[in-house]
């Protein structure tokens, strides 16, 4: 009985639910036409507003402006020659900026400002871009909203560099580290503070942007930054307490039995205490330099080599050698600054390094320079330069020590001869012909140097004889030198050291070398002087002679040549050397003074009335046909 009772109850709600169905159905159908009808209106109203509005795509849309200019309407011709007319009239009107107080007003022109109008003109016209529904929508809403392109500018960098430059000397302020002063004896810390420095990137795009502005705003503010100090108050408290105990009692430096004493009120001078941003005690300052000077002026001296030295009678001393020493004044500093800092151990010492000399006493005495080995003599004269530069080269070489086996160069050992070194000019031999030079006479010393090593039988490496033939000098066996190619080298072979020694008076110049005796037998050959060449004839034009007339300035030399054999024996007879040296000396011109002045005419005297007078038996001539002088004529 249920089941029958619920299939009726179904049957009897359907009607309802159809006509429910169906009320629903109209009610969707009536939506989907008031869709229809709305979209339709709408589409009614965007169109009607973006054909209305669209505008043309040549003309700037109303609403925008460019720095603030009105270029609605405007073609970009018009806009570029509106924005560029309002540049110009700005281009000398300065726009002013502050920064931390300061105040600066530069005008565009200065900077050589350009702005881009054309890229910000086709920026407002890319408002008018697109199919014209949009555009007209768009352009709508400009005029409601509105649009401000600000253009981009560029300015010189060279002039804005040196603009950022002079402003930031002005603007920047270092901070101020924390440091520490002194009252009295007693520490006070100051404290830090920060400082500012004008951010040279962001006032760079600032200064650009407001010269390229149309508009003149009053102060410009340029960014700056906060610049922190790295040193605090702090950060020093514990140096505080360090400069309390460095200046609580004297303190002392000691070197051997030397004690020097400073009292807290000396030594507070010598302190540098932190400041510019550092956070350390230190010693220095020019009151500290000033007094290890001092110090260094007793403390220091050269070393001392051990010297040979000659008595009155010509034996040989050594004088002894002494050890340098030298103040060493930053460990100096770096002991005494350790030692304020103990507040009981307040002695430093001093450090000081000692040098050992090049020759000690000992190798003074193993070097066997006991006597003479060898000795020469030349004698010399001339003008005041040569003797001058006789004895300067002398000196240049005098006390000059050669090791065994050492070779010996004559320029080496001097150096180049030239003025700065005090040579005068005087007569020189050059190329071939006697000229007036620079260090002339220092041949001289050369070749008795050679003679005095020619005569101890060493090792001749070098030897070169002068161009022209000397007669002062032995035959044979001179030496010319000339910095740097042409040089004299000889070798000690003596197994010990030699020790030259130069002695020269005002006529003579004597070379002594010093070393242990060898006890050679040097045996010399010397060839005639051959004459190979006949005496060469220069003749000088004399404008003050007359023709005719001459005179020898110099006999002049022929050309020679001359050999020298030196036979080295040693003590026991054995052959050391067998050398020969061949001497050429070119010939030096007979030098003829020859007149060219005319001759005057004699002219012959007018008839004369002979009455009364005595007609002479001969007419005088002058004769001024072959004379000869050996001596310049009378001025």
């Amino acid at each position: 009985m249920r089941a029958d009772a619920g299939i009726s109850a179904a049957r009897t709600a359907r009607p309802d639910l159809d006509e429910r169905r169906r009320a629903k159905a109209r009610a969707a159908r009536l939506r989907r036409l008031l869709v229809i009808g709305g979209s339709v209106a709408v589409l009614a109203i965007v169109l009607g507003v973006g054909i209305g509005f669209a505008g043309a795509t040549d003309t700037i849309p109303s609403g925008v402006t460019i720095d603030g200019v009105d270029v609605s309407g405007m073609t970009a011709a018009q806009a570029k020659e509106t924005l560029e007319a309002r540049a110009a009239d700005l281009a000398t009107t300065p726009v002013v900026f502050t920064a931390a107080g300061e105040t600066f007003a530069i005008r565009p022109k200065r900077l050589g400002v350009k702005v881009d109008w054309d890229a910000a003109i086709a920026d407002g016209l890319a408002k008018s871009d697109g199919f014209i529904l949009f555009r007209g929508f768009n352009r709508l809403v400009l005029q409601i909203r509105g649009y401000d392109v600000h253009p981009d500018a560029v300015a010189r960098q060279r002039q804005m560099d040196a603009t950022l430059a002079r402003f930031g000397k002005a603007v920047d302020e270092a901070p101020r580290q924390a440091s520490i002063e002194l009252d009295g004896l007693e520490p006070v810390i100051v404290g830090a503070k920060p400082g500012v420095v004008l951010n040279r990137d962001r006032a760079e795009a600032v200064i650009r942007s407001a010269l390229a502005s149309l508009e003149r705003d009053a102060g410009v503010p340029l960014p700056v930054d906060t610049a922190e100090p790295s040193v605090r108050a702090p950060d020093l408290a514990p140096v505080a307490a360090q400069v309390r105990t460095a200046l609580s009692a004297p303190v002392s430096l000691r070197y051997r039995k030397t004690t020097l004493t400073l009292r807290p009120y000396q030594f507070a001078k010598f302190l540098v205490l932190p400041a510019n941003g550092t956070k350390t005690l230190a010693i220095g300052g020019d009151i500290t330099d000033r007094y290890f000077a001092n110090l260094a002026k007793g403390l220091d001296r050269e070393p001392r080599s051990a010297a040979f030295e000659l008595d009155g009678s010509g034996r040989i001393h050594i004088a002894p050698s002494g050890a340098g020493r030298e103040l060493k004044v930053e460990p100096s500093e770096a002991r005494l600054l350790a030692a304020s800092l103990n507040p009981t151990a307040r002695i430093s010492r001093l450090s000081v390094s000692m040098t050992a000399p090049r020759i000690t006493t000992e190798t003074a005495k193993g070097m066997g320079i006991t006597g003479v080995v060898s000795s020469y003599t030349t004698s010399y004269g001339g003008d005041p330069n040569r003797i001058h530069n006789v004895q300067l080269v002398a000196n240049l070489i005098d006390d000059h020590l050669i090791a065994p086996g050492e070779v010996f160069s004559f320029n080496e050992t001097t150096g180049d001869r030239n003025a700065s070194q005090g040579f005068l000019e005087a007569p020189v031999i050059i190329n071939g012909e006697l000229k007036t030079g620079l260090g002339g006479g220092v041949c001289q010393v050369s070749t008795t140097v050679f003679n005095a090593a020619f005569a101890a039988g060493l090792s001749i490496e070098e030897r070169t004889n002068h161009a022209l033939y000397i007669s002062h000098y032995p035959t044979g066996r001179d030496a010319t030198v000339n910095y740097p190619d042409t040089d004299l080298k000889f070798t000690n072979d003596t197994g010990h050291w030699l020790w030259i020694r130069t002695f020269v008076d005002s006529s003579s110049l004597t070379v002594n070398l010093y070393g242990t005796p060898v006890d050679r037998k040097v045996d010399i050959e010397t060839s005639d002087l051959e004459t190979v060449g006949e005496i060469p004839v220069k003749e000088v034009p004399d404008p003050d002679s007359y023709v005719g007339e001459e005179w020898v300035e110099f006999s002049g030399e022929p050309a020679r040549t001359v050999s020298v054999r030196r036979i080295v024996y040693d003590a026991n007879g054995k052959l050391m050397y067998d050398t020969t040296w061949d001497s050429s000396y070119v010939a030096e011109p007979k030098i003829v003074h020859v007149g060219t002045k005319p001759v005057p005419e004699v002219t012959e005297p007018a008839p004369a009335d002979t009455s009364g007078t005595t007609t002479p038996d001969a007419t005088t001539q002058a004769n001024t046909q072959g004379t000869t002088d050996t001596q310049p004529p009378a001025p």
